[in-house]
Parts: structure tokens; C-alpha cells; sequence
């Protein structure tokens, strides 16, 4: 028996085919997130073609992933220096 989860999600007007161990409600979370961003990205730049729409969404997560990831790391620094 397999432990992945299949599920077709919608993203800016395209349908997709999920498959992945995480849960269902996980990969609707996420795929809701990139929906989310990519309209509004689209609707403060009305001009952008789909694909200029998607390449700059990838762009804004990455930069929020690598800014979350920095304070995450600062803050296990001020943990550790507690602790030690």
C-alpha cells in the first residue's frame, strides 16, 4: 500500500496533479499559497503573461524562505547562547 496522497489542485486557472507523502490538507495549504500570490501579483501587474507571473511568485517565496530562514537561524543563536 502506498503512503502518498494524490489530489488535482487549482493554480492561477490551471489544474495540476499533486502526489506527495504529506497530507492532503498540507498540499491544499501550499497550493492555495501560490494561488494566492500569483493573483496578486497578477492584479498589481496587470500586464505580466502567466509565465512572468509564475517565475516572479517563485521569486517572492524564495526571498520570504531565505529571509524567514535567517531569522530562524539568529534566533537558534540567541538559544544557544542562553543555554550556554
Amino acid at each position: 500500500m502506498s503512503d502518498k496522497n494524490k489530489i488535482t489542485i487549482e493554480i492561477f486557472g490551471q489544474h495540476y496533479t499533486l502526489k506527495g507523502t504529506a497530507s492532503s490538507n498540507h498540499m491544499r495549504l501550499v497550493a492555495g499559497y501560490v494561488d494566492d500570490k500569483m493573483n496578486q501579483l497578477s492584479e498589481s501587474n496587470p500586464r505580466l503573461d502567466g509565465r512572468k507571473v509564475a517565475v516572479l511568485t517563485a521569486v517572492n517565496i524564495a526571498d520570504e524562505y531565505f529571509r524567514l530562514k535567517e531569522e530562524y537561524d539568529e534566533l537558534l543563536k540567541l538559544i544557544e547562547k542562553q543555554e550556554g
